[in-house]
């Protein structure tokens, strides 16, 4: 009361109390001190009136505008509404609070005011006491406590100061709420009660008498012939949300149960039904209590005493507010996986779990136990058993039939729509492949070791093996046994693979078959073979290739293998067309079985076939240059025969010799260089990081990219990669003229060859017959020039077409080399042109 706005207001309010008409301030009246002083101590009294415990501020606001309508005064009421609507939404520093009470004491002084002042004037109702000061022209009653006292006041004026303190006689309180009451049901055509049972009826999907469903407006509703007050039927709207929620799960669990066959539903769909009719039983419980209470009789307004067991619609809204809240979240729910299944569903009900709120994660949690159950469990007979029981194709993985060879990389997937958000990419992965080593075990391998590992890993986790082991919420404790599951059975697995079946030793065997490491047996096939091979294609048996093979095994240390690796070795004649020799359609092939043929498959084999057919290449070029050789040295006493011969054709033939000697050192210097680099700075190394990555491997996904990495390495590296198809013609170009150098070296040195007996012949006639017909053998003598000057002259040509397209092709190889993206091709570089010979010559476009 100190603040001095709020005394200026008081002041006001006892002046318009105090004077009849417009009070003024020039003219105050007589007993305005008195009044204040009075106004001041009640109003900084700790006093409050009885009825303040049930307190309504809405509806006092409403009896105020009905009393002021009843009074005929339809403008003040206009004018209190808007100042009241004012006063509520008015917020800030100086906020009335309490509005009740404000709204109490001016009731309260408006009655005193309008039954007259004076002491014992105007009674007011029970809750209040009238104070009244002796003497006319006193302050109208206000309100205090509801009990009756004396209390002596001096200084007060009027019977020595004595301050009366008496409890209303008439009950007017109680009059006046039974006249409200009156008020509310001549407004109302439906009792309380009556609309409380249609509620009841409303929330369980059922017509009321008076609520009933809206298709046009698809939810329940009072019509609009039944009249009530806008608020009783914003309240029974509000209620009724419930039953239409109700109907929409409802609806959608008969359709499920009894309208979609089971396959479209599926396990999943049908424990999703199940936790949601049991969510449904536990609001029927609730429904029939409050049925029971629906009976009772609802009290007036001024009746009092304890609260009864009694329904009304305020007390529904109270019952109400936490089934709504699940409910509501059921027809989400349901709106969310009508159209999902299986592990979809699963995944969008976890989605909608993420939330703040306890009561929704309790509930939520609650019923994904129930919905996740079929689905752990189909998680758990895969990683343990390799089982897939999936019968309305709900997991998320899935199987198709394929061979016993495509088993391990077609015969499961994950499907990714299936895959609940709760359960991780890489945890999906894992569990995968888990399911995948115990069939390979049991189809491909034959093997039941995994059955034993399987049964240590559950128990080693604490997990049983039986059903409902595992629920939702317990994602670490799947984790947990779907790691150790895995790590067991691949271990298990890679033993069965390296021991039971041998898998280095194949990997090692084509190594040296396929890819020609083993030196002495390369060298005794290509001998034995080569004749062969110059033949057309056509006319090649593959028996007798065969033959040849075993030949040269039996004649290199290949004998010493296992007789199994050796039975895997076979000779196969690719498809030729007329103008194909030999050498274009030969190859080996190495039959890798089950369940080798996991890693060793079609598409892998051809690409060891692409590698070997390059590699037969190579070694092809290389046994040419040596028969180039083994041609050239011998002749080179061919040049005696010159001697006593002609200057020019001596002179001719060195030159000649010479140049084919300098081209032959040029394309051995290549093809060396290029032998020595794909032995050992790709097939070798390839092998060695090949060796380590397999014995790292954990499984049989890591033994599959550390052969994957292998094999693309070497085909990366020896130019037979995708991005090397450019240079990899160019090398081949380089083959084929070295081939050509060596077809072109045999038809010249056989000319020579034929030259070398004649020419023996005419000097051993000219020794034995000098004094016999000289003229014949100086005819003799220069024929053999003229036919070897021919020879010399052709063979000359020859060369210079051949050095030339050779020197061009060579120029085109190393100028790709430096582009390619491999670095170990930059050592090739350098070997091949280590002085920088060709880097100095003009690039060639």
């Amino acid at each position: 009361m100190d603040d001095p706005k709020t005394l200026d207001l008081v002041k006001e309010l006892v002046l318009r109390l105090l004077s009849p008409v417009s009070p003024s301030p020039s003219s105050p009246p007589p007993d305005l001190p008195r009044a204040l002083r009075y106004a001041h101590r009640i109003l900084s009294s700790r006093m409050s009136p009885a009825a303040a415990a049930s307190a309504d501020e809405l509806a006092m606001a409403e009896s105020i505008k009905r009393r002021l309508v009843n009074q005929g005064r339809t403008s003040d009421a206009l004018a209190f509404a808007d100042l009241y609507s004012k006063l509520s939404t008015r917020s800030g520093p100086g906020t009335i609070r309490n509005r009740w009470s404000l709204l109490y004491l001016l009731v309260s002084l408006s009655e005193d005011r309008r039954k007259g002042c004076g002491a014992g004037a105007g009674a007011l109702p029970p809750a209040r006491a009238s104070f009244s000061p002796a003497g006319p022209g006193g302050l109208p009653s206000l309100p205090l406590e509801p009990y009756s006292s004396r209390v002596s006041r001096k200084g007060l004026g009027g019977s020595g100061g004595v301050l009366i303190v008496s409890k209303d006689p008439d009950n007017i309180r109680e009059i006046a709420l039974r006249e409200y009451a009156d008020l509310v049901r001549k407004d109302t055509a439906v009792a309380e009660s009556a609309l409380v049972k249609d509620v009841l009826y409303a929330v369980q999907g059922i017509d009321g008498r008076y609520v009933k469903y809206d298709k046009v407006m698809d939810g329940y509703d009072l019509p609009d012939s039944v009249r009530v007050p806008t608020s009783i039927r914003t309240v029974v709207r509000k209620l009724c949300e419930l039953g239409w929620l109700f109907r929409k799960v409802k609806g959608y669990i008969s359709q499920c149960m009894d309208g979609f066959p089971a396959e479209d539903v599926g396990t999943i769909g049908q424990a999703f039904c199940a936790a949601l009719q049991d969510e449904l039983s536990e609001y029927y419980k609730l429904l029939a209590v409050l049925e029971s209470q629906s009976s009772n009789p609802i009290p007036l307004v001024s009746e009092t005493g304890p609260p009864g067991n009694y329904l009304s619609l305020r007390r529904l809204l109270v019952w109400f507010a936490e089934p709504t809240v699940r409910m509501r979240l059921m027809a989400v729910l349901v709106d969310s996986c009508r159209s999902l299944r299986g592990g979809a569903m699963a995944g969008a009900i976890h989605g909608h779990a993420q939330h703040g709120d306890p009561l929704v994660q309790e509930f939520m949690g609650r019923l994904l136990r129930r919905v996740c159950s079929p689905l752990f469990e189909m998680v758990r007979s895969w990683v343990l058993e390799g089982e897939l029981d999936d019968v309305f194709a709900e997991f998320f993985i899935v199987s198709q039939p394929v061979k016993a060879e495509s088993l391990w990389r077609e015969g499961y997937r994950i499907e990714s729509s299936m895959l609940p958000s709760f359960i991780s990419p890489t945890l999906a992965n894992r569990i995968l492949r888990t399911g995948k080593s115990i069939n390979f075990l049991r189809v491909c391998c034959e093997d039941t070791g995994w059955a034993e590992a399987a049964a240590e890993a559950a128990a080693h986790v604490g997990t049983t093996t039986t059903r409902g082991g595992l629920g939702y919420g317990e994602t670490d404790a799947l984790e947990a046994l779907v790691i150790e599951a895995a790590k067991r059975i691949d271990r298990h697995l890679m033993d069965v693979m390296h021991q039971r079946y041998k898998f280095r030793d194949h990997c090692l065997a084509i190594k040296r078959y396929l890819l020609l490491g083993q030196g002495d047996f390369v060298q005794y096939l290509m001998d034995i073979v080569g004749p062969e091979l110059s033949q057309p294609a056509n006319t090649i048996s593959s028996f007798q290739l065969a033959g040849l093979l075993e030949s040269a095994i039996r004649g290199s240390n290949a004998q010493y293998d296992d007789c199994d690796i050796l039975d895997r070795l076979k000779v196969k004649m690719m498809e030729h067309g007329d103008g194909d020799r030999g050498w274009d359609v030969f190859s080996l092939e190495y039959d890798a079985r089950v369940p080798l043929d996991t890693v060793f498959t079609a598409s892998v084999m051809k690409r060891y076939l692409r590698i070997f057919n390059f590699l037969l290449k190579l070694r092809r070029v290389e046994h040419a240059l040596i028969g180039v050789w083994k041609m050239m040295k011998p002749n080179r006493i061919t040049q005696h025969l010159f001697i006593k011969e002609s200057s020019i054709v001596k002179s001719q033939f060195v030159s000649v010799l010479r140049r084919c000697q300098v081209l032959w050192n040029e394309m051995n210097h290549f093809v060396t260089n290029l032998q020595y680099y794909i032995m050992f700075e790709v097939l070798e190394v390839s092998w060695a990081h090949f060796s380590e990555e397999m014995d790292d491997a954990k499984d049989l996904d890591d033994l599959l990219a550390a052969h994957e990495k292998y094999l693309g390495s070497i085909l990366e590296k020896s130019l037979l990669g995708e991005k090397s198809m450019e240079i990899n013609r160019t090398l081949f170009a380089l083959f084929d003229h070295i081939l050509k150098f060596r077809s072109n070296a045999d038809r010249w040195f056989e000319g020579i060859y034929e030259l070398q007996p004649r020419g023996k012949s005419k000097s051993k006639l000219m020794k034995d017959q000098q004094s016999k017909n000289s003229s014949w053998i100086d005819g003799g003598r220069k024929a053999l020039i003229q036919r070897a000057g021919i020879i010399l002259k052709k063979m000359g040509e020859d060369l210079n077409i051949i050095a030339k397209e050779y020197s061009f092709s060579l120029k085109s190889f190393i100028s790709q080399l430096p582009v390619q993206q491999h670095v170990d091709l930059k050592f090739l570089l350098f070997r091949l042109d280590f002085t920088e010979y060709y880097s100095r010559l003009s690039p060639v476009i």
